[in-house]
């Protein structure tokens, strides 16, 4: 009777301890996690749909075709590594369904591609051999990145401009310009631009306060629905920019922008774009520092022609900054710089007064009819009386014909107008050289973004020039 009992208490017990390490196993079933980033395959391609944790650390390859699906982010202490010839896509949306990549500040970005193998981000719609109109512009969202660099504004940290305000990891600024976030080399955006509110579109690449340890070169944007770049601060340096046939304005800074620049083409299309160069500083002076202002050298800027009645730079909002060895062509108007109050008003004008704001040793030709005074103005504003309105036209145009800008040397450059477009100057373009930096710049002989005597750095890897 004995060993019966404890037969019986053993087998009770075996169910019992069974029972528990069942329900044990049950509760401790993680549940799904609702903000959790969902990485859907299908063939060789995955979509990336964000819910809040942003894609993690991890690396896009060069073997699928990754579709973006709305706002994709790469949060804060995440790291994202896109392969050599990559092809990123983003689904077309607009508003809180637009599509794009964003860089949070803290994050990092490495996308190294090369000549042979750019990384490209396009619409899904794109099969890259001519399924949407080459100028198509507007099929998805674009390329963010912020930084902590230092901007301008009251408060110092803003949300980026393209994505809603509501979205804390849209914040950018801070105190470090040396921030880095990351590499981004070899690289061509395509057909974005969407709509997220009534006239807000993404620019085709935004720099939110990235600072000047983060590497920018050989980069394309083509066909974008609104500017091709836009800086809000910051302090990084590029090499090697194009800006093609985008609807707003090629080139854009603001919020404070001190970094530099060397080899950028700007290209409008002819039926469409803007300035080429919108450079503005800050709008509350007395607060908003430092005003900032790039200095680029080797610019090639190719305007829409007489008829679009367009500006080739404006200079306002206390705008500054530097162009140097430069080319500027077919373009109605040419470089204006802002004048409000009077002469001593914070302004663009000012600016220029104190040393902070320079145009020299440039080559400008088909722009304004080839007359200084015409290619060069002061925008005067209501208010400012008739004598301090003469005295900055005066002084402005004297010191243009002391720098050593040229209105009527042709460099030799044939324009998308004409059914061809060739940025390599035929002309001479190698006499009177602005002396140049000895650190970030390359010392060159010629003036504008392409060597007269050596191959085509575009070639290759972008759909400008594509074969």
């Amino acid at each position: 009777m004995k060993k019966n009992y404890s037969i019986l208490t053993i087998i009770m017990l075996l169910g019992i301890i069974l029972s528990i390490s069942s329900c044990k196993k049950g509760d401790d079933t993680p549940e799904p996690d609702p903000n959790a980033t969902e990485f859907i395959t299908s063939g060789n391609t995955v979509t990336v749909i964000d819910h809040g944790k942003g894609t993690g650390t991890m690396t896009f390859t060069r073997d699928k075709i990754w579709i973006l699906s709305n706002l994709v982010f790469v949060n804060q202490g995440q790291t994202i590594t896109i392969e050599a010839g990559t092809i990123i896509k983003g689904k077309p949306g607009q508003g809180e369904n637009a599509s794009a990549l964003i860089v949070a500040r803290g994050a990092k970005i490495q996308a190294k591609g090369t000549v042979n193998k750019p990384i490209i981000f396009t619409a899904e719609a794109d099969d890259l051999h001519g399924s949407v109109s080459k100028t198509a512009k507007g099929l998805w969202g674009g390329v963010i990145i912020l930084g902590a660099a230092r901007i301008n504004t009251v408060p110092d940290k803003m949300n980026i401009e393209g994505i809603p305000t509501t979205e804390p990891r849209g914040e950018y600024g801070g105190s470090n310009d040396e921030d880095n976030s990351g590499v981004f080399k070899y690289v061509s955006i395509r057909h974005g631009g969407t709509n997220i509110g009534a006239d807000n579109e993404i620019n085709g690449l935004t720099l939110g306060a990235v600072g000047n340890k983060t590497v920018i070169e050989h980069i394309e944007v083509f066909a974008n629905n609104d500017d091709g770049y836009e800086w809000f601060g910051g302090t990084v340096k590029t090499k090697y920019l194009i800006s093609a046939y985008c609807k707003d304005d090629a080139f854009d800074w603001d919020q404070g922008y001190r970094g530099e620049g060397q080899f950028w083409l700007a290209v409008q299309d002819p039926d469409d774009g803007d300035r080429l160069g919108e450079l503005d500083g800050a709008d509350d002076p007395e607060n908003g520092t430092p005003l900032g202002g790039g200095t680029v050298y080797n610019a090639t800027f190719v305007g829409r022609g007489a008829d679009a009645g367009k500006k080739t730079l404006t200079f306002r909002a206390n705008g500054g900054g530097a162009f140097y060895n430069s080319i500027f062509v077919n373009q109605a108007k040419g470089v204006d710089i802002e004048l409000k109050e009077n002469l001593e008003a914070s302004s663009s004008w000012k600016r220029f007064k104190n040393g902070e704001l320079k145009i020299e040793n440039n080559i400008f030709f088909d722009i304004a009819d080839n007359t200084a005074e015409n290619v060069f103005k002061v925008s005067v504003k209501d208010g400012v009386s008739s004598n301090d309105s003469i005295q900055a036209v005066q002084e402005w145009a004297d010191y243009i014909i002391t720098a050593n800008n040229t209105v009527d040397i042709d460099p030799g450059i044939t324009y998308p107008a004409t059914g061809s477009f060739n940025p390599i100057p035929t002309g001479d373009v190698s006499g009177n050289l602005h002396s140049y930096p000895s650190d970030f710049f390359m010392q060159v002989s010629y003036k504008g973004a392409f060597d007269p005597n050596a191959a085509n750095w575009a070639k290759a890897w972008t759909l400008l020039f594509e074969n």
